[in-house]
């Protein structure tokens, strides 16, 4: 499996969303990067990976991917990033393997009881076919990257920025679709009560999150009322790429506060 492993400083693995292409969160694993050790990949499934995948196994596979890229990397122990799709993928980690766990970062992250609104549903009936819209429909984040930089020129240079990095590193709507379906028979609220690592929920502002509802994230500090919340103002949903300085920091900041001597060494 292709991993990115980058930095130095307290270990953190960031797992991508629906997506599946770790390049989309490009700006906030480099600036990361820059106070810790990053590691991350793109999802199981995707070409670029090189990962192992079997469809039987689903959402499954995910999971077990975070193992395979720490023991790639060789670490014992890290703070687990999950944002979005990834954020429940990270979660279920944290709740099958706590001891590779010292902390766990939910960014905008979907509940284990998350089930697809209307819009989602309809991409769903014929997801390739629909791309075209759903690329469409995606202009309705440009909110939330002006709210993030201010000023008209600024705001759709950084859009134009994120855009193109988004259409040079093209997602699958036929694997995004399949991610969506693998959580039907995913059932995670029992496994994940008992977990006690120390959990950080981060999301962006309520009005401009319009991909997964802010109050939604919010259900993990219902499940785990021991988890910190912290809000990146200015931003919705984007708010690692929108503001990474801001969630570079607070990550940064977290994992350092919870990181252990022992975290890096060989796993074989």
């Amino acid at each position: 499996m292709r991993i990115v492993d980058a930095g130095s400083g307290a270990p953190v693995v960031i797992i991508p969303g629906i997506q599946g292409r770790w390049e989309w969160m490009s700006p906030a694993v480099e600036r990361l990067a820059a106070r810790c050790r990053v590691v991350t990949f793109s999802l199981a499934d995707e070409p670029t990976c090189g990962g192992r995948f079997e469809s039987s196994h689903g959402f499954d596979c995910y999971v077990e991917q975070v193992t395979e890229a720490m023991n790639s990397a060789g670490l014992a122990a890290a703070t687990v990033v999950g944002v979005s799709y990834g954020g429940l993928i990270a979660a279920a980690f944290a709740a099958r393997h706590a001891e590779r766990v010292t902390g766990l970062v939910l960014v905008s992250a979907i509940p284990p009881q998350w089930t697809p609104d209307s819009r989602v549903r309809f991409f769903l009936r014929a997801p390739t076919l629909l791309s075209p819209l759903f690329v469409l429909g995606s202009l309705r984040l440009y909110r939330e990257i002006a709210a993030a930089t201010p000023g008209v020129l600024p705001g759709m240079r950084a859009a134009g920025r994120h855009g193109l990095n988004a259409l040079t590193h093209m997602f699958s709507p036929a694997r995004m679709a399949r991610r969506v379906h693998a959580l039907e028979s995913v059932q995670l609220d029992r496994e994940l009560e008992p977990l006690q690592v120390p959990t950080l929920v981060m999301t962006g502002e309520p009005a401009l999150d319009r991909v997964v509802p802010v109050r939604l994230t919010e259900e993990y500090a219902r499940i785990w009322p021991h988890a910190e919340r912290f809000t990146i103002a200015h931003t919705g949903h984007l708010g690692l790429i929108t503001r990474p300085d801001v969630f570079a920091d607070t990550v940064a900041k977290f994992a350092g506060g919870h990181a252990q001597p022992s975290m890096e060494k060989k796993v074989g």
